[in-house]
């Protein structure tokens, strides 16, 4: 997870001067209400937001009236014939009003404008009571518009369409005919940076304050609110409340990914929930903490910090420096208004159809996937005076086929050609259709039954093995999946195909020796020591069923993202976007493909027919967790480790009251590693057994010295560094071996052939192009 900000049309109403209709019996009336009126100086054109790269709504000639009612830098915010949009400044300026005063015969009270909806069908009156001659009736549901209140009289002008034209009727109506006025506009998500200590209002007519909340917190909001008087408030919803919040309090800011970033945190601080101090902390961050981040909401980073996916607020830290770079200043949050200025020159001659063009090189570019992270305009040229051709819609996939010298990208959308700016878009790997097609296995709901034959399922795996003359431990157990799936309520074939994509056809070094075929709990940074260990294929297969229905395919669990396989999106540097990724792919795999690979599989052992699940009834079973499998890995004697970070100790696994704290830097003998991920250690001639070890980053708590797995199918264990003399020992795949270190505790090595040290205390040496170093 993008300028985010989307196409805001309020439906506005041009207010114009009244007009005092009155009877000749009635006393003089005057009229103090001058409308803040300006006039174009050219054509221009009239776009949804503060910024040339908002969409056109289309072109006002020049001469035209037009109602400012915001301003934002450089821009006005203008209502025109009832559509409200923006113009920039350069091109209008006040237009002269003639105001009337005159003494009045009676007592009243004059107000900024309101406006009121109509309860009922209610007489238009030439005076504020009921003596005053009834000239008009307005219908009810209508807005009319008042600036001035005598009692419960209200005066207000009232706009219609007869013959064609435009009228506007001017007189009074009692109040009890009239409410005030909101309108109420559904937007996407928008998000807002709080400029100061804000209020929040109990309703959208800023009355009654709430609660307030701090400033520099980031709100969410999918609707706004125009009040009865002309204030814009935006619609939240925090801890449970609905408040409002004024849009002259907070600055639209919008979600960006970049390339991935390290900061420092200069002091210490906090990982919070979400983009605010307002959402709680989820973990502490001291001074000194590197994190690495590559999206953000105005000056809220989004970091992984201790497996936990929060927000940092930026200016608790400062880029890391490594090496001699010199550090960039973190992106700020900038105020809009300067942005505005900066990019659309209000001085600049007046707009034109006809294109002013820099000189540009074009590359023709292939196989590039990019992410809109903001509505794009797409014009004619690259360059900024060219002519809007169109829009995309932030969070949106395109494949340029060309990059130009001057950073634009040529993309076919939709029908149309034509040039995105690059600061609009992100390179990423998607495993997303880019034609936008869903009709296949990658969509499907995973919880339906499947047709597909025990036969079906052999074949394709024995049809793999005969072509690499490979060892499989799945073959003959197509009927395992069909049981497994059919009992917990999850496709067989999916169940099938998951497992052959993560074991390549069960010839895994995981599958062949741990029976581990779907690499559960293989974690990127420990992929085979992670792993559980199952004592079959048969368990390994239920095993998996059961958990993925009782979490990835379980609507309440945190892991589900939609009941299908999905894809994932990353940027370059591996991030996942999460405003850009789906189902099991979200959280299950890393590789933003990993969806279209296994629905692949599927259709290799069974065609895809949409008609198999278009009324396919839906398994919501929700099983309950397995039990873990009470295996292990044990390992060689002498293994040694070092701790990272201080490690609480227990006498027994299990255990939950701590037994003792081995300091960070202490060096131990590592044992033993359950599938609960219970680790058995020698400390001071005493074993303990710990769970403070996460595998998913384990270089945070230990560093491994002289453990090695057998990556072959058999390695042989020779008496010299060489070939020159026959094996002493043969070791199997996947069999954990003790590394031989030397008296200052380093591997001793010679031409890549590692010294070991076997179970009976016999040294060798081995080739280390078939053997991983664990834990290093």
């Amino acid at each position: 997870m993008r300028n985010i900000v989307r196409t805001l049309m309020f439906v506005g109403f041009l207010l114009l001067s009244f007009i005092c209709h009155l009877s000749t019996s009635s006393v003089v009336e005057a009229s103090n209400v001058v409308s803040a009126t300006y006039e174009t100086t050219a054509n221009v054109r009239l776009r949804t937001g503060a910024g040339m790269n908002y969409k056109v709504i289309f072109t006002l000639s020049k001469g035209k009236s037009v109602i400012v009612v915001e301003r934002k830098g450089s821009w006005y915010k203008v209502s025109y014939n009832k559509t409200v949009g923006w113009v920039s400044a350069s091109y209008l300026k006040k237009k002269t009003v003639n105001v009337k005063t005159a003494t009045t015969a009676v007592q009243r009270t004059t107000t900024r404008k309101i406006m009121y909806e109509t309860t009922a069908n209610v007489r238009l009156r030439t005076g504020a009571g009921t003596n005053y001659k009834a000239f008009a009736t307005i219908p009810k549901g209508k807005i009319v518009i008042s600036s001035e209140k005598k009692g419960n009289w209200h005066k207000v002008s009232y706009e219609y369409v007869a013959s064609g034209k435009k009228k506007t009727i001017t007189g009074w109506v009692h109040s009890t005919y009239v409410k005030e006025f909101y309108q109420y506009v559904q937007t996407k998500d928008m998000y807002y940076l709080l400029k100061k200590l804000t209020n929040v209002y109990d309703s959208p007519n800023g009355r009654n304050v709430g609660w307030q909340l701090p400033q520099n917190s980031v709100i969410h909001s999918k609707r706004t609110v125009i009040n009865f008087i002309g204030q814009t408030l935006y619609e939240i919803q925090l801890k449970g409340k609905t408040g409002y919040v004024l849009s002259t309090d907070v600055m639209n800011v919008q979600p960006k990914s970049f390339t991935s970033t390290k900061y420092i945190a200069v002091k210490n601080t906090f990982l919070y929930h979400s983009f605010g101090s307002i959402y709680g902390t989820l973990d502490t961050i001291p001074q000194g903490t590197v994190v690495v981040t590559d999206f953000n909401v105005g000056n809220w980073y989004k970091v992984i910090y201790k497996n936990k996916i929060g927000y940092i607020f930026i200016n608790d830290f400062t880029p890391y420096v490594e090496n001699n770079e010199q550090p960039t200043p973190p992106a700020q949050v900038s105020d809009e208004t300067k942005n505005n200025e900066e990019r659309n020159e209000p001085n600049k001659q007046p707009e034109s159809d006809e294109p002013v063009l820099s000189d540009f090189v074009e590359k023709e570019i292939t196989g590039r996937a990019f992410l809109t992270v903001r509505s794009s305009v797409v014009r004619q040229q690259p360059d900024m005076s060219a002519q809007s051709v169109g829009t995309i819609a932030q969070g949106m996939f395109i494949i340029p086929t060309h990059e130009t010298s001057n950073k634009w990208y040529k993309v076919s959308y939709q029908g149309v050609v034509g040039y995105v700016q690059a600061e609009d878009v992100v390179e990423v790997k998607t495993g997303a259709p880019l034609n936008g097609s869903r009709n296949s296995y990658q969509f499907i709901d995973l919880r339906t039954p499947s047709s597909v034959t025990a036969q079906q399922i052999n074949s394709y795996i024995q049809n793999y093995v005969n072509a690499t003359k490979k060892q499989s431990v799945l073959l003959g157990k197509g009927q395992v999946f069909i049981d497994a799936g059919n009992k917990y309520g999850v496709n067989p074939l999916f169940l099938a195909a998951h497992a052959i994509h993560e074991s390549a056809f069960g010839t895994s070094k995981l599958a062949l020796t741990k029976y581990n075929l779907f690499g559960f709990g293989a974690y990127d940074a420990t992929p085979f020591v992670g792993a559980y260990r199952f004592a079959s294929v048969d368990q390994c297969i239920y095993y998996i069923a059961q958990q993925l229905k009782a979490t990835y395919l379980n609507p309440k669990d945190y892991r589900f993202q939609g009941p299908y396989l999905g894809f994932r999106t990353n940027t370059l540097s591996g991030v996942r976007i999460n405003t850009s990724s789906e189902g099991m792919n979200f959280y299950y795999a890393s590789d933003p493909y990993w969806g279209t690979k296994i629905a692949k599989h599927m259709s290799n052992m069974l065609a895809y027919n949409s008609n198999d699940y278009r009324s396919a009834k839906v398994n919501e079973s929700v099983p309950s967790l397995p039990a873990i499998p009470a295996l292990s890995d044990v390992f060689p004697g002498r293994i040694v480790a070092v701790a990272n970070a201080d490690l609480a100790l227990y006498m027994n696994r299990g255990d939950t009251n701590k037994t003792l704290t081995l300091p960070k830097g202490a060096t131990f003998l590592l044992l033993e590693k359950t599938n609960d991920f219970w680790v058995r250690i020698v400390y001071n001639e005493q074993e303990y057994w710990t769970n403070s070890i996460k595998f998913y980053e384990y270089r945070k708590y230990i560093s491994v010295k002289n453990l090695a797995s057998v990556t072959a199918s058999s390695l042989n264990v020779r008496p010299t560094p060489s070939t020159a003399q026959n094996p002493i020992h043969t070791l199997s795949l996947g069999e954990y071996v003790e590394l031989a270190l030397d008296d200052k505790g380093e591997l001793q090595v010679q031409n890549n052939w590692y010294k070991v040290i076997l179970t009976d205390g016999t040294e060798g040496w081995v080739s280390g192009a078939y053997i991983t170093i664990e834990l290093k």
